[in-house]
């Protein structure tokens, strides 16, 4: 079967390291690869091999089921040899640097790293460092998260039919999220109204700078929303008490049924995961009708599928010409 790659524009990037470095086309030829991906993936035979000969690493400083597992399955799916690197028993453990890692993945001479960093930039950093290979930000810091942003931007679009002109509400942790950075910029890059809803202590500084309306009352953020989105607190990422307490959290800024009646009748839900039943979202809700959670994780292999098929499609033209540093 061959690549949807024939069927769009080439894509202009070397890396992805964050939304706020594409354009609203460059977002528009991932998210029209990814469909493309998410309708064969439907196929019974839905493997390939566009990326037979090339090598993946998976190389994660953090702990992601999710985000790991499909960029695997994503990999292999496309016939890339796909080694996962486990950072917990690896000599960055022992004390070794970034840049030193760097110097061991050029040795190794892999063809796609996805990297997910606990620090904001690391990603960008090692992608500075290493020759003739495509870097993948799988999350760094409180920075970014590119693939969920557009993965949750492709499951709005195939179940509403675009983005452009829907109202969005993004509630809960915003300050610790960088899934809520990476979608506020993709959304709004797409024209969607999306509104952020928390307690003061969970808003990050001149958050209306990104273009969003700021709610700190849930009932007048989600009014008439088309799309309801929930983040969890990030308590790995809190230095310090932000909310109450679970319990005050639920009351004030969970979302249960009677507070979803508040959003437009055909609204979506959707979480990032993972969830945290009771604290951001009524277990009712998570699987109710309206829920598209499950389809959110559906849509991030076929997601990750584009961006590494779009990406190996630029190897052979930089190979030659690139050194570390470039």
């Amino acid at each position: 079967m061959t690549s949807p790659a024939a069927d769009f524009a080439p894509f202009p990037k070397t890396h992805l390291l964050g939304i706020g470095e594409l354009s609203p086309l460059d977002i528009e030829n991932l998210l029209d690869r990814a469909n493309a991906w998410a309708d064969r993936n439907a196929l019974p035979d839905n493997k390939h091999a566009i990326l037979r000969g090339r090598t993946q690493i998976n190389l994660f400083f953090e702990a992601s089921t999710r985000t790991q597992s499909s960029f695997e399955i994503a990999g292999k799916r496309l016939g890339a040899d796909v080694m996962n690197m486990s950072v917990g028993s690896s000599s960055v453990k022992k004390g070794e640097t970034l840049l030193d890692t760097a110097v061991t993945l050029n040795a190794m001479r892999p063809d796609l790293i996805v990297v997910r960093h606990h620090g904001s930039g690391a990603v960008e950093l090692l992608a500075r460092k290493v020759a003739n290979c495509a870097v993948v930000n799988g999350g760094d810091g409180a920075h970014e998260h590119p693939t969920q942003a557009l993965l949750d931007a492709l499951t709005i679009r195939r179940h509403k039919g675009r983005i452009g002109g829907l109202k969005i509400a993004i509630c809960g942790d915003i300050a610790h999220s960088r899934v809520a950075r990476s979608n506020i910029l993709a959304l709004t890059a797409l024209g969607a109204q999306v509104n952020v809803v928390g307690p003061p202590t969970l808003m990050p500084p001149a958050i209306d700078r990104m273009g969003v309306k700021v709610f700190h009352d849930m009932d007048a953020g989600i009014e008439g929303c088309d799309v309801v989105m929930m983040l969890r607190l990030q308590r790995e990422r809190m230095s310090g008490a932000y909310v109450p307490s679970s319990r005050e959290f639920f009351h004030y800024y969970g979302l249960d049924a009677r507070r979803l009646e508040r959003a437009a009748p055909d609204a979506l839900v959707m979480h990032p995961g993972p969830m945290n039943r009771g604290v951001e979202i009524d277990s009712l809700v998570a699987d109710g009708e309206q829920s598209v959670i499950r389809d959110q994780v559906e849509m991030g292999v076929a997601v990750r599928m584009a961006v590494l098929e779009a990406l190996a499609g630029n190897l052979d033209a930089h190979k030659d010409n690139r050194k570390p540093g470039q």
